[in-house]
């Protein structure tokens, strides 16, 4: 289990009655962000400080990993310099029963902040680049403590909202599709066909793949055309429907897949995330895949994108 501070004051009523955390990928000026890259470090069971207008009120247990996805509608006009797209991190948020004011107990306080990527700065107020912070234990147990909240008391991870809020934000995006008047009707079809890997995007990754890439399962009916760039980020009809941007994978596979526990190298090696137990990898067979087959060009533009965006690191 690790433990967060996020400071969100911008948006912690949107983010506390919404259940997640939404972060751009990068800063505005397109550099990596210490403070983003942490929504992909979470996981389920990490609990989380909430720090807004100078105090605590809430803290969060994270019900599943963090998913890529677009900027909230609630936000409006708030972070309009932020890039559309992001990171969302379902949570399940507790008011505790005391707010807690970080800055009157400073000089208790301030040795359990870390000396690098601090939420505070040295005079106890937020630091202003700091979105999600990795803290210490002592440092949750001691806020939790004062503000009258037995850590004993705090639920068992949330059930995971993983596919909910896949559903969710896909509903968005193909509203936004039959909707756009440029697209004629067979187009907005197919498109939102291929969201669940059927019509035409089925047949023609069908067209460049022949078996699932783990497995080696070849009966089509066992297998799911998968998107390698999900559906929902894809940023154009042709990306949603280009059978490079596929792979036929059993449906378990494809689970594993779409969550990012496992990816692709270019030359066709699975690559397995450390979140993935090693009895969760024998009991899947993982350790007795098929033998790697190399990607053409096109899907390896897809599956760069799998490996930085979606594959859990």
């Amino acid at each position: 289990m690790k433990y967060w501070w996020v400071n969100h004051k911008q948006t912690q009523r949107q983010e506390i009655s919404g259940g997640y955390l939404w972060s751009p990928k990068k800063e505005a000026s397109g550099n990596k962000s210490h403070f983003y890259d942490n929504m992909r470090r979470a996981e389920p069971g990490d609990i989380v400080l909430s720090y807004a207008n100078g105090k605590i009120e809430y803290f969060g247990v994270v019900s599943d990993n963090a998913i890529s996805a677009p900027k909230p509608e609630e936000f409006g006009s708030t972070g309009e310099y932020w890039s559309n797209e992001g990171w969302e991190l379902p949570l399940v948020w507790e008011r505790l029963q005391e707010p807690f004011t970080p800055k009157r107990h400073f000089n208790e306080i301030k040795s359990f902040f870390p000396e690098k990527y601090s939420p505070l700065n040295e005079q106890g107020n937020g630091n202003q680049k700091a979105y999600l912070s990795e803290i210490p234990k002592e440092l949750v147990d001691f806020v939790l403590a004062a503000a009258g909240t037995d850590v004993a008391s705090i639920s068992p991870v949330p059930e995971p909202r993983f596919e909910q809020i896949e559903s969710s934000l896909e509903d968005v995006v193909e509203d936004l599709v039959r909707s756009d008047k440029s697209l004629s009707d067979t187009e907005r079809n197919q498109i939102c066909s291929a969201r669940r890997g059927q019509g035409e995007f089925r047949k023609n990754v069908i067209s460049i793949e022949s078996s699932c890439r783990v497995t080696g399962v070849r009966r089509l009916e066992f297998l799911v055309a998968s998107h390698i760039k999900p559906w929902r980020s894809c940023s154009s009809g042709h990306e949603r429907l280009d059978g490079n941007n596929g792979l036929l994978l059993t449906p378990t596979i494809d689970k594993l897949f779409d969550r990012g526990f496992i990816s692709f190298s270019d030359s066709g090696d699975l690559i397995i995330s450390h979140r993935l137990d090693e009895i969760d990898v024998s009991r899947l067979s993982l350790d007795r895949r098929s033998e790697p087959r190399s990607f053409g060009r096109e899907q390896k533009s897809y599956l760069e994108y799998h490996r930085s965006m979606i594959f859990l690191s």
